[in-house]
């Protein structure tokens, strides 16, 4: 078991559709222990019980706009853990209109939370555990396509995950220096809590599916494994990166071409 002896605190997670679920899944499976934090008390009562189900009793309320919450986090997870080995950061927010509108409609005060909530709580959280991070730790983050390219519906978040993703590197220069390590994971459109506020997203799951060379959508699993073999020593030589899980989708310049009645077509024209 590659994370065996690893102990690491996983930020976000909400349900067990989530895709900090399928890492929490992967790395208990490899033999870390973990903790948790959730939002608010309704995610209390979610968040318990899949913690329990990792034989984890450690659960910490944390809303990373809360000066209180940060401000305590660090001596929590010294209190139960001592050191820790990973972070998981899967923290994101816009609010709603900012993706039901057109892009340019984007309040300044939209703008603001978004990039607070979804890229500075990385650079904030990663300081204030700064004291329980092992010298060999290693960061992850998540990410999405919509940040490099153009995603329908996607607006402010794409926004925030280009920052997100240059945070990344800038972050793994500094750190790098202590022997911690910080990346990135880009997964394909799963269908989870965070995705339920952008407008079409079957019509995207559809789309990644038919046009990714792997011809299928990516599960919280194939993700989770991905994120375990970073966060652990097999990837001790990696950091800075934004790795890619969604079956290629990101490789395409345009949609594939398939066969139609002895006819080469393009997919939008294949069904």
């Amino acid at each position: 078991m590659v994370m065996k002896g690893k102990r690491g605190l996983i930020v976000g997670l909400a349900n067990d559709k989530s895709i900090a679920y399928g890492i929490a899944k992967s790395c208990h499976e490899q033999g870390a222990e973990l903790a948790f934090t959730y939002l608010n008390d309704a995610l209390k009562k979610r968040v318990e019980p899949l913690a329990a189900s990792f034989g984890s009793d450690k659960v910490y309320e944390l809303d990373v706009s809360n000066e209180e919450h940060m401000a305590n986090i660090a001596s929590l997870v010294e209190k139960d853990f001592g050191k820790i080995d990973f972070l998981v950061h899967s923290v994101a927010f816009a609010p709603k209109e900012a993706l039901s509108e057109p892009f340019m409609k984007t309040t300044k005060q939209a703008f603001q939370i978004a990039m607070d909530i979804s890229v500075y709580s990385l650079i904030d959280l990663t300081n204030r555990l700064e004291s329980v991070l092992a010298d060999d730790a290693s960061v992850l983050t998540l990410s999405y396509l919509g940040g490099p390219k153009y995603i329908v519906n996607y607006n402010v978040m794409g926004v925030a995950k280009a920052a997100l993703e240059s945070t990344v590197r800038y972050m793994a220069v500094e750190l790098g220096k202590k022997g911690q390590r910080v990346n990135a994971i880009s997964a394909g459109p799963i269908r989870t809590l965070a995705a339920a506020g952008i407008g079409d997203f079957k019509q995207i799951l559809n789309w990644n599916e038919t046009n990714a060379p792997l011809k299928r959508n990516v599960t919280i699993e194939q993700v989770g494994n991905s994120a375990m073999y970073l966060l652990s020593d097999l990837a001790s030589g990696v950091t800075g990166e934004v790795h890619y899980v969604d079956s290629g989708y990101n490789i395409m310049g345009m949609a594939a071409a398939e066969e139609k009645d002895g006819k080469t077509v393009l997919s939008w024209d294949a069904r």
